[in-house]
C-alpha cells in the first residue's frame, strides 16, 4: 500500500476496497461495476490479504450461483419451478398493463415478461417503473393452475447502501489535500491517476459533474472507446444511459395519456448514448428539452418541475485539426440536425473528448479507492441536498464578453467541481481560479461553434475572461483552437441558399473585442499546427467498423437494419448461434435469411447451431428442412451443422465482413400480447441488452 492507501483505510475504514479485485471478476460479466462492488464490499472491504482471498471465493460464487448469463434464462426458470423459489442478481422492471389494470415485472436476463409483483415493491422504488434497478430479487414459483402467472417476486433489494452520512463523508476529506483528494476519485472509478496528465484528470473529473449538480447540461464527442458513457452505465445507480431511439416525449419527459412524468422525473443524470443518431419523431420533443434544459421545467398538460441533469456523449470520427481550421464545419458536426443552436446553447460545457486516452489496462490501477456506491451516494446526496452556485456567485469575477448563458454554465461548472472536490469547504484562490479558467474553456468550446454556424454575430463575443483574485482579468482559449483563424474569425455565410446547398462564406470583419490584460491557454500537449485542408463529409454509403450497444428496451433494431448494408457482393453467409432450437428462435433465423435474400447476391447460407439432451432435434430438423426447401426454390442452398460445443456467436460474410451480436439473433424481448405494435415488425420491437461489433475480418 502506498501513501494514499493507508491515509483512505485509516479515514474510510470499511468504505474503501482495493480496485484490481475488481478488474479480477469484472471480465466475462455483463455486470455494472456498483453492482460487483457491492458484492465485494460484502466480503472483501478490508486490507486483510487472507480475508481478501477469502472474500473474492465469496463473490465469484455469489455471481456463479446468482446472476442469470442471457443464454441461461431457461435453466434459470427450471431452478425455480424444481426449488420453489431462488435468488438472483439482475436488472429489474416493472411496467402497468393498463388493459389488464396490473403491474408486471421482468428480469432482463430471466425471459420471462409477467412476473407478479406486489405494490409495495414499486411504491417504494420507483425507479423501477422508469428504467428499472439493480437488485437481489428473490422469484417464487406459483403452483396455481388457474394464474395466468408461473412466478412472483418474494423479495426484492436494491444494490445500494441504506445509510449514508455525509457529515462523515465532509469531515474525511479534511485529512486530504486538494490532489490526494482527486487521486482517491480518480482511483475509486479505476483509474491510476499517476499515468494521467493533470489536464485529463480535470477531464475525468468534469464527466462527474452531472452527477453532483442538479440541472446540468453538458455535451462530450470524442473517439470511441474512451469510457465516454461509462459513469452512466456502471458508476453510479442513480444515472441512465438511454440510446437514441428512446428519445421520445412519453419516454423523457411526460407521458399525457398516463398522466406520467418521463425519466428526467425519476434519474438525478439522463445520458444520451450516441448523440449522433438520436431520431426525433415529435418536433415537440425537442422544445420540450429547450424548456428543461434552460430552467429544468416544462408544461405540456401538467407543470413539470424536475432536477435532471442531461449529458450527451457521441464520437466525432474526423480530425479536429482540420475541423477547426476549416471554414465548412465545426465541432457540433456528429448531431443531428434536431439539436440545433438553441439547444447547443444550453451546453454547460464541452468536454473535448478527443484528449481522453483509450480504454488501456495501463491506465487502471491496482490500488485502493472508494467503494463506488459509497462515491456514488455522496454525489447523489450532493445533487439533492447542497448548493454552491451562491458561494461561486460571490467569489468569481467575469469579463465583459460573457453573457447570460456564459455565466449560468461556467458558474454550475465551478459548483460540480466544489461538489466532487471539496465537499467539506471552499477551495484556495488558486484551486478556485483553475475551476473557473477550466470552466470558462469549455464554455468557450460551445460558443466557438456556435459562432462558426451563426451567419450573424449573436455568438461572436467569444473572447471569455475572468479575473483573478490580483485583479487581471485573464483570456481563455481552447488548445486546438487557439491559433486557428477559420474559428477565431470564421467567415460569415449569406443567409439566401438554395436547400441542401452549403452556404457561400463571405468575408467580415471581426467583431471587436477589449484587449485583455492576459490570455491563458490551460495547459496541454503541443499541437502541431496543421494546413487548413477541406473536410469532406464521408458518403452515406461509405461502410465503416461499428462498435455499440442496444440497450434494454431499445426499438428500431432489425437483422436489415444492422447487417443489411454490409451484404453487398456477399455470395456466402456463415452463421455460428448456438440457440436456433425454440419455436421463436427459428423464427428469427428465417427472418435473417430473409434479410439475406433481399442483397439479391447471397447464393449459400451455412448455419452452425448446438443442441444438448432436451433437444427435439427431429422438431428442428422438420422447420429447417421446410425453409431449406424454400430457399432451394429461390436458388439459395442452406447447409445446416449441429455442434453440441458450440458457444460463440457471429455472421461472417465472404465479402470480408464480420457481425458479432452478443446475443446472436435472440435479442428481442417476448412482447405482452402478439396483437400489440412490435408484434411482427421486428423493428418496433423492444430488444434486450446486447453488444454488436462490425468488422472486417
Amino acid at each position: 500500500m502506498d501513501e494514499l492507501d493507508q491515509k483512505l483505510n485509516a479515514t474510510f475504514d470499511g468504505k474503501v476496497l482495493r480496485k484490481d479485485l475488481l478488474h479480477r471478476i469484472k471480465k466475462g460479466t455483463n455486470v455494472p461495476t456498483f453492482v460487483l462492488e457491492f458484492l465485494l464490499a460484502k466480503y472483501c472491504a478490508s486490507n486483510d490479504q487472507a480475508e481478501m482471498d477469502a472474500g473474492m471465493e465469496a463473490v465469484l460464487s455469489s455471481l456463479q450461483e446468482n446472476y442469470v448469463r442471457p443464454d441461461e434464462a431457461n435453466a434459470a426458470q427450471s431452478k425455480v419451478a424444481t426449488k420453489g423459489k431462488h435468488r438472483f442478481i439482475d436488472k429489474v422492471h416493472v411496467r402497468y398493463v393498463e388493459k389488464e389494470k396490473r403491474h408486471w415485472a421482468s428480469l432482463e436476463n430471466f425471459n420471462s415478461q409477467r412476473i407478479a409483483i406486489g405494490e409495495k415493491f414499486y411504491r417504494d422504488n420507483d425507479r423501477l417503473l422508469e428504467g428499472g434497478i439493480w437488485a437481489e430479487v428473490t422469484l417464487a414459483h406459483n403452483d396455481i393452475d388457474e394464474d395466468d402467472y408461473a412466478f412472483s417476486i418474494e423479495d426484492l433489494r436494491p444494490i445500494q447502501l441504506t445509510r449514508f452520512d455525509f457529515d462523515r463523508y465532509a469531515e474525511g476529506r479534511a485529512a486530504f489535500t486538494r490532489d490526494e483528494w482527486i487521486a482517491a476519485v480518480l482511483r475509486s472509478v479505476g483509474l491510476e491517476p499517476s499515468k494521467l496528465s493533470k489536464r485529463v484528470q480535470m477531464h475525468f473529473i468534469a464527466r462527474l459533474a452531472a452527477l453532483v449538480e442538479p440541472n446540468y447540461n453538458y455535451i462530450e464527442l470524442g473517439p470511441r472507446g474512451t469510457g465516454k458513457s461509462y459513469f452512466f452505465s456502471e458508476f453510479s445507480p442513480y444515472a441512465t444511459l438511454i440510446s437514441g431511439g428512446q428519445a421520445t416525449k412519453a419516454t423523457l419527459f411526460y407521458n399525457n395519456a398516463r398522466r406520467k412524468v418521463g425519466l428526467v422525473g425519476f434519474w438525478d443524470t439522463v445520458a444520451f448514448d450516441e448523440v449522433g443518431g438520436i431520431k426525433v419523431r415529435d418536433p415537440d420533443t425537442i422544445q420540450i428539452m429547450k424548456d428543461f434544459m434552460a430552467n429544468g421545467r416544462f408544461s405540456r398538460g401538467a407543470e413539470v418541475i424536475a432536477d435532471a441533469s442531461l449529458s450527451f456523449v457521441g464520437n466525432i470520427d474526423v480530425s479536429v485539426q482540420q475541423v477547426v481550421n476549416s471554414n465548412e464545419h465545426d465541432l457540433f458536426q456528429p448531431l443531428p440536425p434536431e439539436l440545433d443552436l438553441a439547444v447547443m446553447d444550453r451546453f454547460a460545457a464541452y468536454i473535448p473528448g478527443w484528449e481522453m486516452p483509450k480504454n488501456s489496462s495501463e491506465f487502471l490501477t491496482s490500488n485502493y479507492g472508494f467503494i463506488t456506491d459509497y462515491l456514488a451516494e455522496a454525489f447523489h446526496y450532493q445533487f439533492k441536498h447542497t448548493n454552491r452556485y451562491e458561494e461561486v456567485s460571490k467569489r468569481i469575477r467575469l469579463g465583459k464578453s460573457i453573457e447570460g448563458r456564459d455565466e449560468k454554465g461556467i458558474k454550475k461548472t465551478v459548483c460540480a467541481f466544489l461538489k466532487v472536490l471539496h465537499p467539506n469547504g471552499p477551495p484556495t484562490d488558486e484551486e478556485f481560479e483553475e475551476y473557473v479558467a477550466y470552466a470558462t474553456e469549455c464554455r468557450r468550446r460551445v460558443k466557438e461553434q456556435m459562432n462558426k454556424r451563426k451567419p450573424d454575430d449573436e455568438f461572436a463575443r467569444i473572447n471569455l475572461s475572468y479575473f483573478k483574485a490580483s485583479g487581471e482579468e485573464v483570456v481563455v482559449f481552447c488548445p486546438e483552437s487557439k491559433d486557428a483563424p477559420a474559428t477565431q474569425e470564421p467567415a460569415r455565410r449569406r443567409l439566401s441558399q438554395a436547400d441542401g446547398q452549403p452556404a457561400e462564406a463571405v468575408e467580415v470583419q471581426p467583431v471587436a473585442h477589449p484587449a485583455p490584460a492576459a490570455a491563458v491557454e490551460p495547459p496541454v500537449a503541443p499541437i502541431q499546427a496543421a494546413p487548413a485542408p477541406t473536410v469532406v463529409a464521408p458518403s452515406s454509403v461509405e461502410l465503416k467498423e461499428q462498435h455499440f450497444t442496444i440497450l434494454y428496451g431499445d426499438t428500431g433494431y432489425s437483422y436489415e437494419s444492422i447487417l443489411g448494408p454490409y451484404l453487398q457482393g456477399a455470395k456466402s453467409v456463415v452463421i455460428e448461434d448456438p440457440y436456433i432450437r425454440l419455436q421463436h428462435q427459428i423464427q428469427n433465423f428465417v427472418r435473417f435469411c430473409e434479410t439475406v435474400l433481399k442483397a439479391g447476391t447471397v447464393k449459400k447460407i451455412s448455419l452452425i447451431t448446438g443442441y444438448d439432451d432436451k433437444t427435439q432435434l427431429a422438431d428442428i430438423a422438420e422447420k429447417l428442412d421446410e425453409l431449406k426447401q424454400s430457399l432451394l426454390e429461390l436458388d439459395v442452398e442452406l447447409e445446416v451443422k449441429l455442434n453440441p460445443n458450440i458457444h460463440d456467436r457471429e455472421i461472417r460474410l465472404d465479402n470480408g465482413w464480420i457481425i458479432k451480436i452478443g446475443r446472436g439473433l435472440d435479442f428481442y424481448q417476448k412482447p405482452g400480447g402478439w396483437f400489440e405494435v412490435g408484434a411482427n415488425d421486428l423493428s418496433l420491437r423492444k430488444c434486450l441488452e446486447t453488444k454488436v461489433d462490425i468488422f472486417r475480418a
